[in-house]
């Protein structure tokens, strides 16, 4: 019996959210329908090993061997309570009553000073969504509008 024989495919990648995962599933749909390994790899952009690994995994474990492993990646070099009071400095700064708005280079700068860490843009947006933040903000309000229009 061929591990293809217990699942439906197709309609899992139809159901998956994680893009990775789909990738996955999609080369599996392609080896099931005869295609060998290379011409997958081929038709998705990728390598062959790379088809061969999932394929061995897939084989071995299953759909739970297709699955992301966990990423520790970098710790962060803000501790704890250097996280809790950035996001503290986020939420109290966020939105000026004489308008303007917080941005990116703020924080850099803000992090430099307090933490004494060199932080570049990129990371200041990862950091904030690691927070809990949206960088996704409304067009400032110019100092001089009338409240009322």
């Amino acid at each position: 019996m061929s591990p293809f024989d217990r699942i439906d495919v197709k309609s899992l990648i139809a159901k998956e959210k994680n893009g990775r995962m789909c990738v996955r599933l999609m080369a599996l749909s392609h080896i099931e329908e005869s295609a060998n390994n290379s011409q997958t790899a081929r038709n998705l952009h990728i390598s062959r090993r790379i088809v061969n690994d999932w394929l061995n995994r897939f084989y071995a474990q299953g759909l739970e061997g297709l699955k992301e492993k966990p990423r520790t990646g970098r710790p962060s070099r803000l501790n704890e309570a250097q996280l809790v009071q950035l996001s503290e400095y986020v939420r109290n700064n966020s939105i000026k009553e004489s308008g303007g708005r917080l941005n990116a280079q703020t924080l850099v700068h803000y992090i430099e000073r307090e933490f004494k860490l060199n932080y570049g843009i990129s990371n200041v947006y990862r950091l904030l969504h690691q927070l809990g933040f949206s960088w996704i903000t409304s067009r400032s309000k110019h100092p001089n509008t009338n409240s009322g229009n």
